[in-house]
């Protein structure tokens, strides 16, 4: 018996063997080819957020626009009181209403938004879930960090938005061609030294060579502060919110 379990073992290990040896040498193509891989994967994202609802909302049934506000690099992190120091939920703060429900995310501490662009793509999904949203007036606005990640969105989801406000911020030229057709009106402060001036400079003239009509706002004194004179202003927010996806840009 034991003999019998002896040659039984050995023939297993030569059998494992001799697949493995198979399977290690299969031949493949040598040198440089091109090659494609394509797996479903679920994702789970997460995001810390304020959300302003104007005090009417209730009041009767209605779609309401949406502002979504992408901060500057200061913010980052975890304490969402963060996201009041600048913009929108800034003046929030202070007391200022608007006529839109403005949402306004953190970005992780070890990230920057355009790395974050499933995520707030995700967030817009449930926005659009959980309140009465006007498709067609969804609008993107962010400042310095934000800016660059107002572009990087815009320009992964080109149809989405009714307009773009990017401010002190930079994107890849090469890429606007999709998002030609949207209103956009750039800020930016002559005296930037954090994101220069030729950031925005380059977007916009990119912008005009696929055809789009960007506005174009340089503050001559101001550094790489051009977004509290922005959010400031009511010609501003008049403009943005008179915008509508796939309509004729309004109010130049």
């Amino acid at each position: 018996m034991s003999g019998a379990v002896s040659i039984a073992a050995v023939a297993f290990v030569l059998v494992v063997s001799g697949c493995a040896s198979e399977r290690r040498f299969t031949p493949v193509q040598t040198g440089q080819t091109p090659q494609a891989f394509s797996k479903q994967m679920l994702v789970t994202v997460s995001v810390r957020y304020l959300v302003y609802v104007p005090e009417d909302y209730n009041q009767a049934p209605k779609r309401w626009p949406v502002v979504l506000f992408l901060h500057g690099a200061g913010e980052r992190g975890d304490n969402l009181d963060d996201v009041k120091k600048n913009g929108p939920p800034k003046l929030v703060a202070e007391g200022r209403q608007f006529p839109c429900i403005i949402v306004s995310p953190q970005c992780p501490g070890d990230s920057w938004w355009p790395t974050q662009v499933p995520m707030l793509q995700a967030l817009l999904d449930e926005v659009e879930k959980n309140y009465s949203v006007d498709k067609d007036r969804v609008y993107l606005t962010g400042l310095s960090m934000g800016g660059f990640g107002t572009w990087s969105l815009a320009m992964a989801q080109p149809d989405r938005f009714a307009a773009l406000a990017p401010i002190c911020g930079r994107g890849d030229p090469t890429k606007v061609a999709p998002i030609a057709h949207v209103p956009t009106w750039v800020f930016h402060g002559a005296k930037d030294t954090t994101v220069p001036l030729a950031g925005s400079q380059e977007m916009v003239d990119a912008l005009k060579a696929a055809g789009g009509d960007p506005k174009f706002t340089i503050y001559p004194d101001a550094g790489h502060d051009s977004w509290t004179a922005t959010y400031a202003n009511p010609e501003f927010w008049d403009w943005m919110l008179a915008q509508r996806r796939g309509a004729a840009p309004a109010g130049k």
